[in-house]
Order: C-alpha cells, then sequence, then structure tokens
C-alpha cells in the first residue's frame, strides 16, 4: 500500500536528522551572552553636620551666599524720648571652584550698606539717610577634621560713605554715627568714612552633632585719607572679638547665642579725652532663632531674628538704651 504524505514527510525529516552534518552545512547560531551584573549603586557622601550662622560674626566656611541685615535699633535720648535706626548691610560671597573641598576653599566677600535715622521727636539732632563704606575681601575656609574647622579673612574699606569730610552734612554725620552704634560697633570700618581700613581677622569653630562653637578675632587698622578739619587723628587701631554658640533643635531650625566685645588699642583723641573710659570698649550679646528650608535646586534660606544689648556703658546707660533687633536673611546658593 502506498504510504500517505505525511508519513513520507515524516520520514524524511527523521533521516535528516540521523544524517551526520556536512562542512558545508551552516553552523548553529552561538547562544546569546548572558547580561552583564549592574554596577552597585555608589555610595552615597554623608550629608554635612548643619551649621549655625552667626549673627555678626564671620561665617566659618567659604559660601557662595547673598545675605541682606538689618539691625533695628531702638534708643532713647537725655529726656527720655524715643528714636529709631536702621542699619542694612548687603554681602555677597562666591566660593571659588577648585580651591578646597566643599564648603571650603577662597571665597573673594563684598558687603555695603546704609543707614536711616529717625531722632526722638524734639531733638534738635538731624536725621536721614546716609551710605557707609564699601568692604571688600577674600576668606579662605580650612577643614581640619574632627568636627575642626578654620577661616582667614583680609580685607579693605573703600573710604567713598557719606557724611565724611571737612564739611560733612550734619544728618548725614549723625545717621552713620547712629548706625555704628546699631551694628555694637563691630563694623566699624564700614562706618569710618573718613580712613582707608585694613581688616585681617581669623576663626575658629567646632561644627558636629548640631553644634556650633565658633570663637573669632579681628583686627582694624584705620587710616584717615580725608576730613583733617573734623578727624584730628592721622590713624587709629580697632579690635573686636566674639564667641557664637549654636544648637539644631531639628533640622530645620537652630537657635544661636553671640558674646561680643570691641576695644581700642590705639584709640580716637575724643575716646582718650574720657576719664570714665566707657567708651573705650563695649560688650554686646545678641540670641535668637533661625530657620533652614531648602530651595529646590537654588539653594538653602536660614532667615533668622535675633535680640541684642549691650552687657555695658555706654550701650546699656540710661541714654542711649539701646535695644536691638537684627532680621537676618542669608540665601546659601
Amino acid at each position: 500500500m502506498k504510504p500517505s504524505l505525511p508519513s513520507s514527510a515524516l520520514a524524511l525529516a527523521l533521516a535528516a536528522w540521523a544524517a551526520p552534518a556536512r562542512a558545508d552545512d551552516p553552523a548553529p547560531p552561538a547562544p546569546a551572552p548572558e547580561p552583564a551584573p549592574a554596577p552597585a549603586p555608589a555610595p552615597q557622601k554623608p550629608a554635612p553636620p548643619p551649621y549655625s550662622v552667626p549673627w555678626q560674626l564671620r561665617p566659618i566656611v567659604a559660601p557662595r551666599v547673598l545675605r541682606a541685615e538689618s539691625s533695628l535699633a531702638f534708643y532713647e535720648d537725655a529726656a527720655g524720648k524715643g528714636g529709631f535706626t536702621d542699619a542694612t548691610l548687603v554681602t555677597a560671597a562666591y566660593r571659588i571652584d577648585g580651591t578646597g573641598p566643599a564648603t571650603a576653599g577662597l571665597a573673594p566677600v563684598v558687603r555695603w550698606g546704609f543707614v536711616t535715622d529717625d531722632p526722638a521727636p524734639g531733638n534738635k539732632t538731624r536725621g536721614g539717610f546716609v551710605m557707609v563704606n564699601p568692604l571688600v575681601g577674600a576668606a579662605y575656609a580650612l577643614k581640619l577634621g574632627a568636627g575642626m574647622r578654620a577661616n582667614a579673612f583680609f580685607g579693605a574699606t573703600i573710604p567713598v560713605g557719606g557724611g565724611g569730610g571737612d564739611s560733612p552734612d550734619p544728618g548725614s554725620l549723625n545717621s552713620r554715627q547712629k548706625g555704628l552704634n546699631s551694628r555694637a560697633q563691630l563694623d566699624n570700618a564700614m562706618f569710618a568714612v573718613n580712613d582707608f581700613t585694613v581688616i585681617p581677622g581669623a576663626s575658629v569653630a567646632y561644627v558636629d552633632h548640631g553644634v556650633t562653637v565658633q570663637v573669632e578675632a579681628t583686627l582694624l587698622h584705620l587710616m584717615r585719607v580725608r576730613g583733617d578739619a573734623q578727624q584730628p587723628e592721622a590713624s587709629k587701631t580697632n579690635s573686636t572679638m566674639g564667641l557664637h554658640v549654636g544648637y539644631f533643635v531639628v533640622p530645620q531650625l537652630s537657635i544661636g547665642g553671640e558674646l561680643r566685645y570691641q576695644r581700642w588699642f590705639n584709640a580716637p583723641f575724643a575716646v582718650e579725652r574720657d576719664r570714665t573710659g566707657r567708651s573705650r570698649d563695649t560688650a554686646t550679646f545678641a540670641i535668637g532663632p533661625r530657620a533652614h528650608f531648602k530651595l529646590g535646586s537654588v539653594g538653602t534660606i536660614r532667615p533668622g531674628v535675633s535680640y541684642q544689648r549691650g552687657l555695658d556703658r555706654p550701650f546699656a546707660a540710661s541714654t542711649p538704651n539701646y535695644h536691638v533687633v537684627q532680621l537676618d536673611v542669608p540665601l546659601f546658593l
């Protein structure tokens, strides 16, 4: 009986399978290579410990920052009537890449400001608006290990502020003098508009475990370049020192306190003539909260408010009896 077509096809397939492969037969395809294992994720760097930004001391880090500070000072005249001063300073600093690890290295700094003063009602002293000296300089920040940091600073002022010269406007002169007091006399070179000032300084800090402890010392040598008729001394030398302690209650909130001391080494003649010695040095403190918020890819904003007060005369005397509130808004980029 003749086999059917399906049976013949099956026989041919079995024969082809059993037949030895010939040299001209194509080689079977190579098996697909197994995919390479995915690389292990790179270990994430731990976040740097949070830093409590001081109220009037210099930052220990080398920042990229835009900062606006307003010191709102309330004072009394000899009649017990109140006056008001607003001293506002604006600071910009830019850390240069490649000069150190993150938050360290070299950062040029520019600072400028202005003052408005509103004397007590009925007071014959005039107030008004005045610009103060700009300051230019650079800071170099170091990481020392074990939470320790250091910062060296050198700057100078440009004597172009208002209220200076041989015949200063009385209102401008009064405003810049009141602005100096509202800043606890720590930024005195910016308010010494007749002087060119060189400013070396250094600071050391411990920053870890949510705690910041920072100490700072600065020397200011002021040299008169104008206003001989109003300012008899050709030069004078001042110093400032400070201690800042900050603690993070939660990552978004810190509390910071500060002690500051200012003393003349080579004092102006008016200070030399003060037999009480109370104008030769000043001691002040500041305390207040500061918030810390991320602004997406822009940076971190750290707004804060502090209360500041003198610890001795003249600031703590019945006149002028200064009470100062500082509003501080730094944006770290």
